[in-house]
């Protein structure tokens, strides 16, 4: 599957901090300082909706992650999937009289529209649940005696990795109520355990499915990423990726099958991004209620403005979006770019070292775009600051000025 156009990322002088990045599952920071090469997975779209603030803000956490990497002269190997079959898929696909290939190839190219727009580095491995099929077989046969039958369907026993609950951290009550909530099936007789998870569901009648070594059927959503990730980027590989609703279960289970898999750890550190909300309510569908990127950008907001709008929220907290903050991102974007086409402005380098230093304490980009702030209402006599900043903003928060 192809993925979007990258914009070009440019060079910064000078070395920033060490990052220290926020792991959901020791609720510390760790530092992320890879000797060579950072490799980050991130759980991507299932393509039923288009994209909203909240898919937007997931995204560019991890946007900013691959450039602090970057920014210490890291390569980064970058995989993204996308959920091109699953449950959530087909029954909008029915719902709405829409093949259910067809809603996902248009709602997966809005997506990438969306984050071209919002330059947002692209993933190396963009890669479809549908064309990883056998990456999935594959492991679901490499998790031996874990996997079990309930009628014509395999199941992971969770419990058979001594680690199982370690990401989140969460008690089984929690666990399980979370588990029906967020697509499991606690209560299905014949399980070995109401938390175990599914590898390979059979055929349903009106439902696609493939032929394979483990019969007829299609994968489980946890598998899927399980699978891709440890293809394209081996085991214990930097961080792993997503909203804060997938620390349980879905980063959970995919962990523990990758590390019955391998006998390793699946991911260093498991980083999370915060929730957003519309006006005191969840952002949903069902409420009709989503702001879509595309629809900011079809009323001719400026993609560098939602990007800002977005980035004043460190990225793990929870959030909501009031209309009024795309007004104040526009309004502080036109102040950078008056200050930066001024003949002369303060010396770019301290400006440079407090984004630097913000963004190496877990990404905390509010203080970052503080600091240009406080440079742009700023006097001063550099007539070379203004091109320099410039490109650091570029390079560091991904904002054309």
């Amino acid at each position: 599957m192809r993925a979007w156009s990258s914009p070009e990322v440019p060079a910064v002088d000078g070395m920033p901090p060490t990052l220290r990045i926020h792991d959901s599952r020791t609720g510390g920071l760790l530092d992320s300082a890879p000797d060579t090469t950072a490799r980050l997975y991130v759980c991507g779209i299932t393509p039923y909706d288009a994209t909203h603030l909240g898919h937007a803000a997931t995204y560019l956490a991890f946007d900013l992650l691959q450039r602090q990497w970057r920014d210490r002269g890291l390569d980064v190997a970058y995989t993204q999937n996308v959920t091109d079959v699953d449950d959530p898929l087909l029954e909008r696909a029915t719902a709405t009289g829409v093949d259910w290939a067809e809603l996902a190839e248009r709602e997966t190219q809005l997506f990438r529209e969306d984050m071209a727009a919002l330059r947002v580095i692209a993933p190396d491995q963009y890669v479809g649940a549908v064309e990883s099929i056998d990456l999935v077989v594959d492991l679901i046969e490499r998790l031996g005696d874990s996997v079990y039958r309930v009628d014509d369907d395999l199941y992971f026993d969770v419990h058979a990795d001594p680690a199982f609950g370690d990401v989140s951290g969460l008690d089984p009550e929690t666990m399980q109520k979370l588990f029906g909530e967020r697509g499991g099936d606690p209560d299905r007789p014949g399980k070995r355990h109401p938390l175990d998870c599914l590898l390979w569901q059979a055929p349903r009648e009106g439902e696609p499915s493939w032929d394979s070594r483990l019969g007829r059927g299609r994968p489980g959503w946890h598998v899927e990423c399980s699978a891709i990730a440890l293809q394209h980027l081996g085991a214990d590989f930097d961080v792993q990726g997503g909203g804060s609703d997938l620390v349980f279960p879905h980063h959970e289970m995919s962990a523990s099958e990758g590390r019955v898999a391998t006998g390793e750890e699946f991911a260093q550190a498991y980083v999370h991004a915060g929730m957003v909300g519309y006006e005191g309510e969840k952002m949903s569908k069902s409420k009709g209620n989503l702001v879509l990127v595309s629809a900011l950008r079809a009323e001719g907001r400026d993609p560098s403005a939602i990007r800002l709008a977005l980035l004043a929220h460190h990225y793990r907290s929870d959030w909501e979006w009031f209309g009024h903050e795309i007004d104040e991102a526009e309004a502080r974007l036109q102040r950078w770019r008056d200050a930066v086409d001024r003949p002369a402005a303060p010396a770019a380098g301290p400006a440079l070292a407090r984004v630097r230093e913000a963004l190496a304490d877990d990404l905390d980009a509010p203080t970052a775009l503080t600091a240009v702030d406080e440079w742009a209402a700023a006097p001063g006599d550099d007539p070379d600051a203004a091109r320099e900043l410039a490109l650091a903003v570029d390079a560091l928060l991904g904002v054309e000025l």
